[in-house]
């Protein structure tokens, strides 16, 4: 019994401290604004060779710690997507396309660390079309004229003419650093989206049928500041 109880009294002593952390856990609310650089293309099915496409991002954000190494955080972004077409050297065209979204992730934040912490972030986020624009130089313009004169009925760049979805989803996920001070937090952190909607309409139902896929694939770099509430 003797031999026991150094053990019994360890185990209770552990358990107390477990169960006061828990309690004694502080939850923690942020407000935040942030922004970067993203470099984006587009999933085409049949495919169109690109070059990525650069663009920037930002916004605010709202992050709740509801516990230890946990908590939610939404934002509210502007995002510079689109493409670049990569043509032959040789053949002097250009073209690029911008598509401007208003954008809304919800993730999930995952933590370790105190004053300096690894994090995860990973959710759905939602996109809504603000508007578009594009540029394509004088010899495509003229190649594409040409070739709809010689065939009416060909589907020669249907990507320049058909109309874009106004929503989008998909899936983001991003690791990065954040540091804590008395004036606030800064997080600098790495993020990858991945569309599963369509730009364009893929049902074979709709006139205006040509991609059976066109989805964002983005890269983006953020920094944040955050301050906290309470």
């Amino acid at each position: 019994m003797k031999r026991l109880l150094p053990g019994i009294l360890l185990f209770i002593l552990s358990s107390v401290q477990v169960f006061a952390q828990k309690n004694d856990f502080e939850k923690e609310f942020y407000i935040g604004v942030g922004g970067g650089a993203l470099m984006s293309t587009v999933d085409f099915v049949p495919a169109i060779l690109q070059k990525s496409s650069l663009g920037i991002h930002g916004g605010i954000s709202a992050k709740y710690i509801s516990e230890k190494h946990l908590g939610l955080m939404v934002e509210l972004n502007y995002a510079q997507r689109g493409w670049t077409e990569d043509f032959p050297a040789e053949s002097g065209f250009s073209y690029n396309k911008t598509l401007n979204y208003l954008e809304v992730p919800f993730m999930t934040h995952i933590y370790f660390g105190n004053n300096v912490r690894f994090i995860i972030n990973a959710g759905p986020q939602l996109g809504f079309l603000l508007g578009s624009s594009d540029h394509m130089n004088e010899a495509l313009s003229a190649d594409i004229a040409a070739k709809r004169e010689e065939n009416p009925e060909a589907q020669v760049g249907m990507q320049y003419i058909l109309k874009p979805r106004s929503f989008d989803y998909g899936l983001i996920g991003g690791v990065g650093m954040e540091l804590k001070t008395g004036a606030g937090n800064v997080e600098l952190e790495g993020r990858y989206y991945f569309g599963l909607g369509d730009i364009f309409e893929n049902r074979k139902t709709k006139e205006n049928f040509f991609f059976n896929r066109s989805a964002h694939r983005i890269i983006e770099a953020k920094l944040s500041y955050f301050f906290k509430v309470k």
